[in-house]
């Protein structure tokens, strides 16, 4: 996407300055981020997982509500804004590690984990196509990505990519553009992941949960839930 780099510096100093609040009672815009753990949280407690990686960390919250629910995982946290880690690490979670990197260029190895989740953090990445790729990549066969974020119906969501987010970057917000079902869909089936739930609820959120293939579906020429 042209400006890339310019939608990421842009998201790197809302959220050095978002640091600072995000886990207090006064984070203003950023409450909303709130609204989006306990459907993930739940999301999880419907299967079994090792290994789990939070693209889009933020300063740890949601990993540190997972590790209090499930304290025998492992968990990684990603996030691109320096300052963001620095507070997330400075929590000492127990089995978390939480590092710099781009949700476009994840920095690991295939297969590096059983789940990816990404709450309230992708419509800042200018190429949506890439992150859904690394996502393909770092999972495990017959891992699972939990993704929430904003949608729409059509008239209101042509109004959030053309004004709102628009009027947010002018305000130096890094905020590049929000998807319909359709095209979360697209996206997913290009990386290979497989849609199991996808769908749009209330408070224009949008919830998705991905599978890629396992090997033996991959053999089948199928895929299972």
């Amino acid at each position: 996407m042209k400006d890339a780099s310019k939608y990421k510096a842009l998201s790197i100093k809302e959220f050095t300055k978002a640091a600072e609040i995000y886990d207090s009672d006064r984070a203003g815009i950023y409450e909303i981020c709130k609204d989006d753990y306990p459907p993930i949280l739940e999301e999880l407690k419907k299967g079994k997982f090792e290994d789990l990686l939070d693209v889009g960390c933020g300063t740890g919250p949601m990993i540190e509500l997972l590790a209090s629910e499930f304290p025998d995982k492992r968990y990684t946290g990603l996030d691109l804004t320096p300052r963001m880690i620095e507070v997330a690490n400075a929590k000492g979670i127990e089995n978390a590690s939480f590092i710099v990197g781009d949700a476009e260029d994840l920095p690991f190895d295939n297969a590096s984990f059983d789940t990816v989740i990404c709450a309230n953090s992708f419509h800042h990445y200018p190429n949506p196509h890439l992150f859904f790729d690394e996502v393909a990549r770092v999972l495990r066969p017959g891992g699972k990505l939990v993704l929430r974020d904003y949608t729409a119906p059509a008239p209101i969501l042509w109004l959030m990519n053309h004004t709102e987010m628009p009027l947010a970057n002018l305000a130096g917000h890094g905020d590049v553009r929000a998807y319909t079902l359709d095209e979360v869909r697209a996206f997913c089936l290009s990386s290979g992941l497989v849609p199991v739930t996808l769908e749009s609820q209330k408070k224009f959120r949008l919830h998705l949960v991905a599978r890629k293939p396992s090997a033996v579906t991959q053999e089948m020429g199928g895929a299972s839930e």
